[in-house]
């Protein structure tokens, strides 16, 4: 996203253009930037054996899953409805990790019927549902424990899953013995170790402290001759939502990952999701009017917290751009959207450019868990996303219709 003659673009495709035409509220993403992104991560670890799984809950419309399915990325599901996405998308279903607490039996009977290449467990009673339905079907199910390393991640503390205080994975002072426990399971192929310890890291020794404790373990179960031949390393790393913050190199990153894992002969896996797709999307929201209260500015824009929650859930700074700059002097107002509730904002007493009626917005950094979060609060149309490609755009999700609302519903 660059200013050309004072109009921003993306890639080489005006974004006046495009809320012009396909309206506000409007994601629009890059494609060059996804496929960017991704391959920064697939060409970092060179000659090891790996596997890239897209994480599909940070952003599941069906054209982005297609680009990266097109460029070899594997992907990483937490429901049966993102297997779904993965497949109607033309994904390989073998190179799908299923990851989440709380499975169901239809959700597993469908992730074996495609044939997956893994399922991450995160109990024991899991593991032993997995052994009765793949027995069922006469099938053997490669699965690997989801463990537990006790460490802070050092990020907000709705997004950090590797403490024992959260309700992911197995405690790994465990693992060994549930993983003792778990050969009774006929159907099971225990082939694999897991670990995922937060998302939005913007620095991942943390990470490298839990691939320690995670590697270790292996050590100790091929010394009692299980036959793991996987490592599941987890994504989460961050991206710079600050004009002034310094994003984690994903080159170095992994370059820290392979030094660790040289020799060992495992094939690792990783499911960055936010670093692949947060940095190349904008929500673009047009002002509708200016408001004072008191001390108070407020410019208020159509998108809302049903459009992108991230703002009002975890407190997020959103860079937010003008699409045509002006030599207007800087305001300082809280931008809010049309939603019935006082916390229905995207950014507050934010020092940003003069923003009239009419003007179109740039909010930044919002590829990831924007659209995927949003809802139909209030009654609200969800937005329409766009893809560009170089020069040209294309609606890759109409904007949703009244009749979209009520589909499914009975007077």
């Amino acid at each position: 996203m660059k200013y050309r003659d004072r109009a921003l673009y993306c890639e080489d495709t005006s974004l006046a253009e495009i809320a012009a035409r396909a309206g506000t509220p409007c994601y629009v993403y890059s494609s060059a930037m996804v496929l960017e992104n991704f391959r920064a991560y697939h060409e970092s670890f060179g000659d090891v054996p790996h596997t890239v799984c897209y994480a599909v809950k940070a952003n599941s419309n069906l054209a982005l899953l297609r680009l990266l399915a097109s460029a070899g990325a594997g992907f990483d599901i937490v429901s049966g409805g993102e297997l779904y996405r993965v497949k109607k998308a033309a994904g390989d279903s073998a190179t799908v990790v299923f990851s989440g607490v709380g499975k169901t039996a239809a959700e597993i009977e469908e992730a074996l019927a495609a044939g997956i290449f893994v399922f991450n467990c995160e109990s024991e009673p899991e593991l032993a549902l997995v052994d009765a339905l793949a027995h069922r079907r006469g099938v053997k199910a490669r699965v690997a424990l989801r463990v537990n390393p006790d460490v802070d991640a050092i990020t907000h503390a709705y997004i950090s899953t590797g403490k024992l205080a959260h309700k992911f994975g197995v405690d790994i002072d465990q693992a060994e013995a549930v993983y003792d426990r778990a050969r009774e399971y006929k159907n099971l192929l225990l082939e694999g170790v897991s670990c995922h310890i937060g998302s939005q890291l913007m620095d991942y020794k943390p990470s490298m402290e839990a691939v320690d404790r995670v590697l270790a373990l292996i050590d100790r179960l091929l010394a009692k001759g299980f036959d793991i031949r996987h490592a599941d390393l987890g994504g989460g790393l961050g991206i710079a939502y600050k004009p002034e913050e310094s994003t984690p190199a994903i080159k170095e990153f992994v370059g820290e990952l392979r030094a660790k894992l040289a020799g060992r002969g495992l094939h690792v896996l990783i499911e960055p999701g936010r670093s692949i797709v947060g940095s190349a999307g904008v929500l673009l929201t047009r002002v509708l009017y200016r408001k004072r209260t008191g001390q108070k500015e407020f410019v208020i824009v159509d998108a809302a917290m049903n459009d992108l929650i991230r703002p009002a859930l975890y407190g997020a700074y959103h860079q937010i751009l003008p699409v045509r700059q002006t030599d207007a002097a800087n305001i300082r107002a809280d931008v809010v959207g049309p939603v019935c509730e006082t916390g229905d904002f995207l950014a507050r007493d934010r020092e940003m450019p003069e923003a009239l009626p009419g003007d179109v917005l740039a909010i930044c950094t919002a590829g990831a868990y924007g659209f995927v979060q949003s809802s139909n609060y209030n009654a609200r149309p969800r937005a329409a996303e766009v893809l560009v490609e170089g020069a040209t755009w294309r609606v890759i999700r109409r904007r949703e219709s009244y009749e979209d609302l009520v589909r499914g519903e009975s007077d």
